[in-house]
């Protein structure tokens, strides 16, 4: 498996969506995984093989660039601009920003749960960290 292919122009926030406004502290493609950096307080893209950066706080809502403002789906529907497997759990990847199935995780990575699909396109996202590592 791989990585979800995303498109960013149809990522779209459900209506029982969380939300979260801020800062890109990067670029940052709608549909991306995000955490908020504590020392800057800027949204940067999760990545499971990074230091500091193992964390999802929510997906990005829109595009962004360094500095520009940036919206974040924190939990509840959305429609991810990818094809999806109903009743499949979703996981942050070791891509940058990227979400994939739980087959790709690896050895040293933190298993972090983003969401499962209740269709081929709407993800439920309900962001679940353990703490641990594989």
């Amino acid at each position: 498996m791989a990585d979800l292919t995303i498109t960013a122009a149809s990522v779209v926030a459900g209506t029982n969506s969380t939300r979260d406004h801020g800062t890109a502290g990067e670029t940052i493609a709608a549909g991306k995984a995000v955490f908020l950096e504590p020392t800057t307080n800027k949204w940067m893209l999760s990545d499971n093989n990074g230091t500091g950066t193992r964390t999802v706080n929510g997906i990005a809502l829109n595009g962004a660039s360094f500095n520009q403002p940036l919206a974040i789906h924190k939990s509840g529907d959305i429609t991810i601009g990818a094809t999806l497997t109903a009743g499949t759990d979703y996981w942050l990847s070791g891509t940058a920003g990227g979400i994939c199935p739980v087959a790709d995780l690896d050895t040293g990575m933190d298993p972090v749960l983003i969401g499962i699909a209740k269709s081929a396109s709407v993800l439920a996202v309900d962001i679940q960290d353990p703490g641990v590592t594989l």
